[in-house]
């Protein structure tokens, strides 16, 4: 009998996604194959504080009226101090401390600042323990449009052409944003460079508009994107990472269908708000999904992705394909196109879990 190997399911988190981190792992804890993995569900609060979490998928639903969260109920993870012990301890909120065991492998399922971007991959790399999804520098790639979008140019990947502005060139000279609509054309949208999940983007017509959408912006992050929008199909491939020497491999593609909305903003992906209809597999030719399968994988490839990444795309009326993002740690909920690109694909979504956590542990370990 294989013995089972003990995985840390780590999510919520310091970020505006905090909520959607929680919602994916109650999607992953339902999931994963208790056959092969024990498992300790960690969680994060909007404070930082690690803390030991139920293991009740039915916790975390995404439900509109009452989004989940990790609230502190004063229990305190303990990671290890140093490389040669691999164990886990937890203070309980009455203050007895216990062993939790030696984990194999980490599962961080955590969207944006403060879990996605490098930070919380650059603590596991201390600690020493293996985990799901790509490094400290591609994360932090990955996470930042701005840099995300050189590197691609550099690689010869088109994206859509863009103005980032500061903070601090905002106040200092608000004007740069006109600029940035004039020399980029109408429509144009305004995002933080370092956010996801759509939160803190606005679609921008006229220059009226564009001081509020900078604002909500900037109350995301210090830098912000301008884009200029791109007329086409918007289509996403998600891309899984091979074992040392196997190369990463693309899913068939999904395709968002706007039927209402101006984008695909954060309450069309997660509250089911109306006006998008989601399609997987898209109506595609071969030979035009071979190259979008093609150039998600060249794009992962660029920012030296591990793991998995949700590679998403314009595609003309030309036929010219533009890359907009690559997300290495996209929704994971049952429904989220990541996963579904997968399910279409032909792997389930309890293998999918099974062959990050496989990859993972292949690619780094212990």
């Amino acid at each position: 009998m294989t013995q089972k190997r003990l995985v840390v399911v780590l999510f919520g988190g310091r970020s505006s996604e905090h909520s959607i981190s929680c919602a994916t792992a109650g999607g992953v804890l339902t999931a994963i194959d208790r056959s092969l993995f024990d498992v300790i569900p960690v969680g994060i609060t909007r404070d930082g504080a690690f803390v030991l979490e139920h293991d009740d998928p039915s916790k975390f639903g995404l439900d509109p009226e009452h989004l989940p969260e990790v609230i502190d109920n004063g229990s305190r993870v303990r990671w290890p101090d140093s490389i040669r012990s691999r164990e886990l301890r937890v203070t309980d909120a009455d203050g007895a401390e216990r062993s939790l065991g030696s984990p194999d492998i980490v599962f961080p399922i955590l969207h944006g600042p403060f879990g996605e971007d490098g930070t919380l991959q650059g603590m596991l790399e201390l600690v020493g323990y293996p985990y799901v999804g790509s490094g400290v520098l591609a994360s932090a790639l990955g996470m930042d449009k701005h840099f995300t979008k050189t590197v691609l140019e550099h690689a010869g990947i088109t994206v859509a052409p863009w103005r980032t502005v500061t903070a601090a060139e905002y106040q200092a000279e608000p004007e740069v944003a006109i600029g940035a609509l004039d020399a980029l054309g109408s429509p144009v949208f305004v995002k933080p460079a370092r956010a996801g999940s759509s939160v803190g983007v606005s679609r921008v017509s006229q220059p009226s508009e564009l001081d509020a959408a900078m604002r909500v912006a900037l109350a995301e992050d210090s830098k912000v994107l301008i884009e200029a929008g791109v007329p086409g199909r918007e289509i996403e491939i998600a891309v899984l990472g091979g074992r040392i020497g196997e190369p990463a491999r693309a899913s068939v593609a999904g395709e968002i269908v706007l039927s209402g909305r101006e984008f695909y903003d954060f309450d069309a992906k997660y509250l089911d708000a109306p006006g998008i209809d989601l399609v997987c597999p898209a109506d595609l030719t071969d030979d035009v999904l071979a190259e979008l399968q093609s150039i998600a994988i060249r794009a992962f490839d660029a920012i030296g992705a591990e793991g998995l990444a949700r590679v998403d795309f314009f595609v003309q009326a030309d036929g010219r394909i533009v890359v907009n993002e690559v997300n290495t740690m996209p929704g994971f909920t049952p429904i989220s196109m990541f996963p579904t690109c997968w399910i279409r694909s032909g792997l389930s979504y309890e293998n999918l879990i099974t062959e990050l956590l496989d990859v993972a542990a292949a690619r780094r370990p212990v």
